[in-house]
């Protein structure tokens, strides 16, 4: 007898009933014997040279551990693609919020006060706030010229277009930075030995991250470091990389004090000091010809690191990769930059890079649409790409994918039009009305193709493993570092396993994500899980 698949199928979470009825354990529900409370210890100035640290009075530090960067036994630098972000600040704060000493104690209240009583003396420095003022370089801050990465993409001969355009428009456009406001604030426990190793548990998105940094930052080999991904409520990428830090944190103050340390951020502490969106600006120089086809597309996209450069390559090539669109144009050019600030660093949030030049572009489309006395949604008819075209970066459109189907759908299903025409319609007594300054109605849309998982070569170079065993209880057990994070993703593997094998679902087990255990999937992110 055949089975259908599962894959498809809408089923009840794995995880489901362990959330809803409290039975999910997060890493602050885990307690050790022995085990004591870690606190950071963060400067608030946003650029300096330390001089020194005074401990005030009333506060009996002999029975606080306090870690410096003096006793990081490996590289006290946070491995990533560009290994420039120190877990501690020995010599020069780049940023407020930038970590400086590590404190543990049994007691929360007490760590709280000590906190209190640390004053760090800086010699302050001119700091760079802001991306015009990074280009400047009057101050640099980072390299030889503030920037972190930049990209050209592009086609044809942009310059040579204009004077054949019908219309040229120009538009700038900025986003600020994004707090990815997961429900759980990061957090993570940690027990160390220099004979045994470090083993981390925590709140975090992709487990061989934190234990490549791990095993750098105590200078031990892979097999000593063993990294634990706990139930996680949330991560929209502000878990993807910052999780190395809370996590190399943890270890170290329980390296030194001999006991389990647990740290976990407060709300506070994790919205001021943790990654969020890359603020951006980005500069449209568009046209057109006569019949509303465009000719021409000159874009400049950049985006502010922060202090670090952290994912900034990575983010500035997928916002570069899709500031064109889903539009054909003949010459288009696309310079991309991520310029350092000292402000905490920016990471990875949801679309990485893609959301901050897809909103530039989509409000400058519709400002081109009506400079051409077109309606939003016949310019981009007109424009889409085609199968068998290329984009600015060379990729062919293979799939016959209607782009025009899926837009009119969109706008019959939300009623588009009329609603614009009624909107119009009300906005124009709104303006004449003694309602005049009210609140006035609109509807608008934007599209955009996004790629799924690492572009390139990326998953070639990630050589991601996936392993299926047979457990002596008959039943099939998915070992893989891709965590669940609210994605599904133990439901969908359990589908997946379970339609490739023949069996039920219900007969599929998915392991905790535990590097003693599971081979590197590469990371949870770019919704390469589902």
């Amino acid at each position: 007898m055949s089975r259908s698949p599962a894959i498809g199928r809408s089923v009840p979470r794995r995880e489901g009933r362990a959330k809803v009825t409290g039975q999910a354990r997060y890493v602050d529900d885990l307690t050790l014997p022995g085990m004591v409370f870690g606190i950071t210890v963060r400067s608030n100035v946003s650029r300096g040279v330390i001089r020194s640290v005074e401990f005030g009075d009333g506060i009996p530090w002999d029975d606080i551990t306090i870690v410096t960067a003096s006793d990081i036994p490996g590289k006290n630098a946070v491995l990533l693609i560009t290994d420039d972000q120190p877990y501690l600040a020995d010599t020069t704060i780049n940023h407020a919020e930038e970590p400086v000493l590590l404190l543990a104690h049994a007691d929360r209240q007490l760590l709280e006060e000590a906190r209190r009583r640390i004053t760090i003396h800086v010699d302050g420095l001119p700091s760079v706030y802001t991306m015009d003022e990074s280009l400047e370089e009057r101050e640099v801050i980072w390299g030889k010229d503030n920037i972190f990465k930049s990209y050209r993409v592009g086609r044809g001969n942009v310059d040579d277009a204009w004077v054949a355009a019908a219309v040229i428009v120009e538009g700038e456009y900025e986003t600020h930075a994004q707090e990815q406001l997961y429900i759980e604030p990061n957090g993570m426990l940690a027990i160390a030995d220099p004979a045994t190793g470090v083993t981390v548990w925590g709140s975090l998105q992709c487990p061989y991250y934190v234990h490549k940094a791990l095993a750098a930052l105590f200078a031990l080999p892979a097999e000593k470091i063993r990294v634990v991904q706990m139930e996680t409520g949330g991560g929209f990428g502000g878990k993807e990389e910052y999780p190395s830090i809370i996590a190399g944190h943890a270890a170290l103050l329980a390296w030194k004090s001999g006991r389990p340390v647990k740290l976990i951020y407060d709300r506070a502490e994790d919205m001021v000091a943790t990654t969020k969106r890359h603020p951006s600006r980005t500069r449209h120089r568009t046209a057109i010809d006569a019949d509303g086809k465009l000719l021409a597309m000159d874009i400049d996209f950049t985006i502010d690191g922060g202090a670090y450069s952290t994912l900034s390559p990575v983010v500035l090539s997928r916002g570069t990769i899709h500031a064109s669109g889903p539009y054909f144009c003949p010459n288009i050019r696309v310079r991309g930059r991520a310029v350092a600030t000292n402000v905490p660093p920016h990471g990875a949030f949801r679309g990485f890079g893609a959301p901050q030049s897809i909103f530039a572009l989509e409000r400058q489309m519709d400002r081109v649409a009506e400079a051409a006395g077109l309606s939003p949604d016949e310019f981009r008819r007109r424009n889409f790409i085609q199968p068998g075209q290329t984009s600015a970066v060379g990729q062919v459109m293979r799939d016959p994918v209607d782009m025009g189907a899926i837009l009119d759908r969109a706008l019959a299903l939300s009623n588009y039009h009329e609603k614009r025409a009624a909107f119009a319609e009300g906005n124009a007594v709104a303006r004449t009305s003694a309602r005049q300054g009210g609140v006035l109605k609109g509807i608008g849309f934007a599209t955009f193709m996004h790629g799924a998982g690492f572009t390139g070569s990326g998953e070639d170079m990630l050589a991601s493993i996936a392993t299926v065993e047979v457990t002596r209880e008959g039943r099939v057990r998915v070992l893989t570092a891709s965590t669940e994070i609210g994605q599904g993703t133990n439901t969908i593997f359990s589908q997946i396993a379970g339609d490739a094998v023949g069996i039920s679902p219900a007969l599929v087990d998915v392991a905790q994500p535990d590097t003693s255990i599971v081979p590197d999937s590469g990371p949870t992110v770019a919704s390469r899980t589902c």
